[in-house]
C-alpha cells in the first residue's frame, strides 16, 4: 500500500493540540450550557410553584367573593335592608367621631409655612372611606400656598395633596388645597 502525501496541498497539522484546544473550549462550553440548563430548570420548578401558590390564592379570594355575594344578597334582602342603612349610618358616625382635630392640627402645624394660616378646614370621606381635607389658607403672596403643598406631599401624613384655586382679597393671597389625610393609627398598616 502505498501513501501519496503531498505536503505542499496538505500541510502537516499536529492533532493532539487541536483537539487540546479546541477540547477544552468544546469542554468549557459544554460545562456551561449544562450549568445554564440546571438555572432554568430550577427556575422552571420554582415557577411551578409560584404558579401553584397563585392557583391557591386565587381560588381563596374567589371563596371570599363568593362569601361577599352571599353577604350582599342577604342584606339586599327587604327585610334586612333597614339593617344594613342603620349599620352604615351607625359606622360612618363611629368613623367621623374618630376624627381627631387636635392630631389634625397638629400634623398641619408641622408643615404649615410661616406666612400662611388656615381659614377653613373641613374633612370629607371619600368612596374608599379615606379622609380628604379641604383648606382655605391665606397667605402674603401664592408661594406660601404652593410651598404648602410641596411640604404636604413630602409629610407621611397627606397624600396627593392639589392647590385647587386661588383667588386675592384686600387680606391677601387665598388658596384652596385639597388633600387626603393620614391619621397615625393607620401609617403603620399601610393604608
Amino acid at each position: 500500500m502505498r501513501l501519496n502525501l503531498n505536503l505542499a496541498t496538505l500541510p502537516y497539522e499536529d492533532a493532539r493540540e487541536f483537539w487540546t484546544r479546541w477540547g477544552m473550549a468544546v469542554a468549557l462550553l459544554a460545562l456551561f450550557t449544562l450549568g445554564l440548563l440546571g438555572w432554568t430548570v430550577r427556575g422552571w420548578v420554582e415557577a411551578g410553584r409560584d404558579r401553584h401558590n397563585i392557583a391557591q390564592l386565587q381560588q381563596m379570594i374567589s371563596g371570599r367573593d363568593h362569601e361577599r355575594t352571599q353577604a350582599q344578597t342577604f342584606l339586599e334582602m327587604s327585610a334586612n335592608r333597614s339593617t344594613r342603612d342603620q349599620s352604615q349610618f351607625v359606622n360612618g358616625l363611629i368613623h367621623r367621631k374618630s376624627f381627631s382635630w387636635t392630631l389634625v392640627f397638629e400634623d398641619l402645624e408641622q408643615v404649615m409655612p410661616p406666612n400662611l394660616h388656615v381659614v377653613a378646614l373641613s374633612p370629607v370621606f371619600n368612596e374608599q372611606n379615606e379622609m380628604l381635607l379641604n383648606m382655605k389658607v391665606l397667605g402674603d403672596n401664592r408661594s406660601a400656598a404652593v410651598e404648602l403643598v410641596h411640604r404636604m406631599e413630602g409629610s407621611a401624613r397627606f397624600r396627593n395633596a392639589q392647590l385647587m384655586a386661588e383667588s386675592e382679597t384686600s387680606e391677601g393671597v387665598g388658596a384652596a388645597v385639597l388633600a387626603t389625610y393620614i391619621p397615625q393609627d393607620l401609617q403603620g398598616s399601610g393604608k
